[in-house]
């Protein structure tokens, strides 16, 4: 297949006719605009994520998933040059393919993708388009396996202990789109692509795209025990700890682990009116004392329960508050009777609550709901691009901006603060010059980083 149109052929050129705009005087000087300027660009902080890539080699290997069936004859555009432009455009705020036509001569996107500023223009909008809908079953497979490896290999050490953390959201569907479905609590034909995450470092894992209904126990028991199995070849002597509400309590997951060794649980659990039962004592005091003391209360109660249909019994916790809006009883169930009640639930239980941050990085400030393509094939591929772009961003969040206060900064800050800083790039015979502006808050921040990036090359 041909993956580049004319658009591409057109050369680095300012129109000579860019009229000219005239702004409020200063001191009696006239100012005029023009948006003319060559060779610069407001995404010179993309130059940290190219060194992120060049330390963890993620686009490339994307690439070597991705079974290229062009016609070598009549190829420009590299299956490597097409994925890092419209990752790194994702990761500085351009969603959109449409955004391919107005920045496939931005010399920093250039060098990012491994191109000198005065070579070819990258990818044009069709051109990108086309990319995105050639890619097979067999390459998504691939590419999920990568991003599983990638997650790996970003530990130097076997860890102790890893936290699956489990949740999905509603991606909103914009028109005829394959296997999106009408969800009745959402109001909207979406998606309910499923995320998972390391718990504990914010990590990616894995994003799966599915069809506009909440993830039910039977599949996502078959998702993790991949998943799971897939970790446990590298890692023996992980404890791996599924988290997730109540919708990932499954019974197929708990009769599972009975037989496997280092691998746990702490989920949401529906309440029924055994449960109830139960936990009649602790609610009963809690709703006492609150008539008493007109004070907001809180209290914690644990006991074994076995369901019908769960080989073992398994603890469960129930959280009982009492407040002027009434009583409101949780239930989760876990494996874990190691710590205690309290603890487990808003230690153990509750941190899952960051799990929703990840997610809103995911999806708010990376666009990752732009699955706005017919097929459904090229909408799960948009996603692993959005995820793409999330692991970059966090790499460099996670080792470079260490200690500084942009280690739990938004993913949006970053993109504001630091990708979003204007740079001048000068092509000389030898070499290539790249200036940032002097007048910068955060130029110590950039210094310091690009001198640690230096020292890793060496």
């Amino acid at each position: 297949m041909n993956l580049f149109s004319k658009k591409d052929n057109e050369k680095n050129t300012i129109n000579p006719q860019e009229p000219t705009y005239e702004l409020l005087q200063v001191n009696n000087k006239k100012i005029e605009l023009q948006q003319t300027a060559e060779k610069t660009s407001s995404d010179g902080g993309l130059l940290l994520l190219k060194e992120v890539e060049e330390q963890i080699k993620l686009i490339e290997d994307l690439t070597n998933c991705i079974k290229d069936k062009r016609n070598q004859k009549y190829i420009k555009h590299e299956l490597y040059s097409l994925l890092n432009q419209r990752i790194f455009q994702i990761a500085a705020g351009y969603e959109d393919t449409n955004d391919c036509d107005s920045l496939n001569t931005d010399s920093i996107f250039k060098l990012c993708a491994g191109k000198l500023p005065s070579d070819s223009s990258l990818s044009s909008q069709p051109t990108m388009c086309r990319f995105e809908n050639s890619v097979t079953n067999s390459d998504l497979y691939r590419m999920a396996a990568c991003f599983a490896y990638k997650f790996i290999a970003s530990y130097e050490t076997e860890p102790a202990v890893i936290i699956l953390d489990c949740d999905d959201t509603n991606n909103n569907a914009y028109g005829n789109q394959q296997l999106s479905i009408f969800n009745n609590y959402y109001n909207e034909s979406c998606f309910m692509p499923l995320h998972i995450y390391e718990g504990l470092s914010g990590k990616l894992i894995t994003t799966i795209l599915k069809p506009g209904r909440r993830s039910k126990s039977v599949n996502v028991f078959s998702i993790l025990k991949r998943i799971i199995n897939f970790i446990r070849k590298s890692w023996k002597n992980t404890l791996i700890i599924l988290r997730g509400d109540s919708h990932f309590c499954s019974a197929d997951f708990m009769n599972w682990k009975e037989n496997q060794e280092k691998i746990g649980f702490i989920t949401g659990l529906s309440g029924n009116s055994m449960l109830k039962k139960l936990s009649e004592t602790t609610i009963q005091s809690a709703e006492n004392k609150y008539k008493k003391n007109q004070m907001p209360v809180k209290m914690y109660h644990t006991f074994e329960y076995k369901a019908n249909s769960w080989q073992e019994s398994q603890r469960v916790i129930v959280k009982v508050e009492v407040n002027y809006r009434g009583t409101n009883i949780r239930y989760i169930v876990t494996d874990q009777r190691q710590f205690r009640t309290k603890k487990l639930y808003e230690t153990g239980y509750c941190k899952r609550g960051k799990m929703e941050l990840y997610i809103k990085e995911h999806k708010t400030y990376l666009k990752s709901d732009r699955t706005s393509c017919n097929s459904f094939k090229a909408n799960q591929f948009r996603l692993f691009l959005h995820s793409a772009a999330y692991i970059l961003i966090h790499s460099l969040q996670q080792n470079i901006f260490y200690g500084t206060k942009f280690y739990k900064a938004t993913k949006r800050t970053i993109q504001l603060k630091i990708i979003k800083t204007a740079a001048h790039v000068k092509e000389l015979k030898t070499k290539i010059k790249i200036i940032f502006p002097s007048a910068n808050p955060e130029k110590n921040l950039l210094a310091n980083s690009f001198n640690i990036f230096e020292v890793l090359r060496n």
